[in-house]
């Protein structure tokens, strides 16, 4: 599903317009990636949790010579789901 699937979808679910589903989405985006570069975690329950973390420097190898090479401390987002979404992922068929 992408972008535009998802707001065809919850246009459809909610009985909205189109754009208005679009401004939705977009807004609780912008807010998500607000609140987690400032350093916050958002958590949806039931669904899950998005928060900031730390990937530490390394260094890797370049793939193609093979050479030795320095890979910078980053930042990165983690997103864990929660407890019910993954009962709905581990849901065994019958």
């Amino acid at each position: 599903m992408n972008k535009t699937e998802l707001i065809d979808a919850i246009a459809i679910d909610c009985e909205i317009s189109k754009a208005v589903a679009q401004r939705a989405l977009e807004s609780l985006v912008d807010n998500v990636i607000r609140a987690v570069s400032k350093g916050s975690t958002v958590q949806l329950m039931g669904f899950g949790s998005f928060s900031s973390g730390q990937r530490a420097a390394r260094t890797g190898r370049n793939p193609r010579t093979g050479e030795a090479i320095k890979i910078a401390a980053s930042k990165t987002v983690k997103f864990t789901a929660g407890k019910a979404f993954r009962d709905i992922m581990n849901k065994k068929k019958k």
